[in-house]
């Protein structure tokens, strides 16, 4: 993030972009996961579909999760699961969320939140897909309040609240997409969209007073990102 935004270059000082990004990473890893992200659009768009067939079928989630041992993962795998393995369960067809990037961004120093991924369905036997939703949603995109990457150092909860929000945009889409209009399904709906100035002394206009010397500057703590700006 600030890699690709020249705005917090003040901001940051003698700590290089590079390094503020993993920093920042850390803390974003700490809120929320991977696992965390999926598991919130399954339950929400669970929760929230009609109580009738086939989402009264559902096989329980924790067998399917220790099948396929996805606990375990937290990337996106190289190689599928063995969807085979959740036949003996009972099922006959698989409704996958799969997130594949989340974090932070920032363009022009208003940074947010974004998380892309995609929903689907198919069929155990013969793996015809008959659902897939992409979905992406971007604060910075969508012009939302600009989420100062430093409060969320400090406060990584900041970033989990942004990202709940986000995923339960994406769940409703998903309930609307799973909930048909009629057996036959309804007509398509529509894609999801996916610097103050330093305080001055003042002083007599002809003769100002000299300015102080700096004091030196306190070295970071290690893994912290520099306080953000007082309100």
């Amino acid at each position: 993030m600030f890699r690709k935004d020249s705005a917090y270059e003040a901001k940051l000082k003698k700590l290089e972009p590079v390094e503020a990004d993993r920093r920042l990473t850390v803390k974003l890893q700490q809120a929320v996961t991977r696992f965390e992200i999926s598991e919130r659009l399954r339950v929400n768009t669970l929760t929230q579909l009609p109580q009738e067939q086939p989402w009264t079928r559902v096989v329980d989630p924790a067998r399917v999760a220790s099948v396929l041992e996805s606990f375990l993962v937290e990337e996106v795998p190289a190689n599928a699961p063995d969807y085979d393995l959740v036949g003996p369960l009972g099922a006959d067809t698989i409704v996958e969320f799969v997130v594949q990037d989340y974090g932070m961004r920032s363009k022009g120093g208003r940074a947010g939140a974004y998380v892309r991924g995609y929903g689907r369905m198919f069929t155990l036997d013969g793996r015809a897909e008959v659902w897939r939703r992409p979905f992406e949603v971007d604060q910075v995109a969508a012009g939302a309040a600009h989420l100062d990457p430093f409060k969320v150092g400090k406060n990584p909860a900041l970033f989990r609240e942004a990202m709940t929000a986000m995923l339960d945009e994406v769940a409703t889409v998903f309930v609307k997409d799973l909930t048909p209009r009629d057996r036959r399904g309804g007509a398509p709906l529509p894609d999801m969209p996916a610097n103050a100035a330093p305080d001055t002394v003042p002083g007599a206009a002809s003769q100002p007073p000299p300015e102080p010397p700096k004091p030196p500057e306190k070295e970071l703590p290690a893994g912290e990102l520099p306080d953000p700006d007082p309100e």
